[in-house]
């Protein structure tokens, strides 16, 4: 009893976290995982554990009890809002950062940019061979992350307008799962964040006027907004839990946690 209660002030005076729990977007889990590092670096007593799973996944262990920070690729639904508040629970939201949402191919597909609305076509299944955009006579192979991500989400609606996915589309868990695939398979096309494009895919520019301008993904296009695909990225997690978790919080808001937020490949809240 003495030592929780020593552990107990130290919490209080200090700000230290022993023991913390992130859940949730595989997008953000490699940002969340380096902010972690660097904060248990520089406290000594604290604990923070960072697993991914999904937004969905996230969102659903905030709810039952088993995360304290949900880290989520899109904004809270509201049937899941509506489970927190039937639960007597209000949530607190925070954006840490910006992603730039890439359309990846394998490096040898002659297509070098698509339009908003061909990618529509691609993703539901209407265009279903390269030379009707423009690339060689090959079926196209259509990956995509599996319904509790956000990304998920973000593209259905942002990108295909809230248009269905085709049946045909294959599901992946994570996305390293997608850039593996795009990497093997020489008709593949999904779409990653930005941090996750390696020199093993290729990343596409894109329209969403109609062809006029196309914009390939960077930090740059990112930051400057040229690029199309820029979705901001959460932190959800209950206000009661508010004073547990600030001192986490804060300093991925930081100028340190931010600069991480560049280094590992993702838009920081500054332009």
């Amino acid at each position: 009893m003495k030592t929780k209660t020593i552990l107990a002030a130290l919490v209080l005076y200090t700000g230290v976290v022993f023991s913390q729990k992130l859940k949730g977007s595989d997008t953000v889990l490699p940002l969340a995982q380096k902010e972690a590092e660097s904060y248990m670096k520089a406290n000594k007593g604290a604990k923070v554990n960072v697993t991914g799973g999904g937004s969905g996944v996230g969102i659903s262990a905030l709810v039952d009890g088993t995360t304290e920070i949900a880290m989520s690729s899109r904004k809270m639904k509201l049937t899941e809002k509506m489970k927190l508040s039937d639960g007597g629970k209000a949530t607190k939201e925070t954006v840490i950062a910006y992603d730039a949402l890439a359309i990846a191919v394998h490096p040898s597909n002659k297509v070098s940019q698509l339009t908003r609305e061909q990618l529509e076509g691609i993703f539901t299944g209407k265009i279903k061979n390269w030379k009707e955009v423009g690339g060689d006579d090959l079926a196209i192979v259509v990956y995509s992350r599996e319904s509790s991500s956000g990304t998920y989400d973000f593209f259905k609606e942002h990108v295909m307008k809230n248009k269905n996915y085709a049946t045909s589309v294959l599901s992946m868990p994570a996305t390293g799962s997608i850039i593996q695939s795009i990497s093997q398979t020489k008709g593949a096309i999904g779409y990653v964040g930005l941090a996750y494009v390696e020199k093993n895919v290729k990343a596409l520019g894109v329209s969403f006027d109609k062809g006029k301008t196309f914009v390939v993904p960077s930090m740059a296009t990112a930051k400057n907004r040229t690029y199309p695909i820029v979705r901001p990225l959460y932190y959800y997690y209950l206000t009661t839990s508010e004073k547990a978790v600030k001192p986490f919080v804060d300093f991925c808001l930081s100028a340190e946690g931010q600069k991480i937020v560049e280094n590992i490949g993702y838009v920081p809240l500054s332009k």
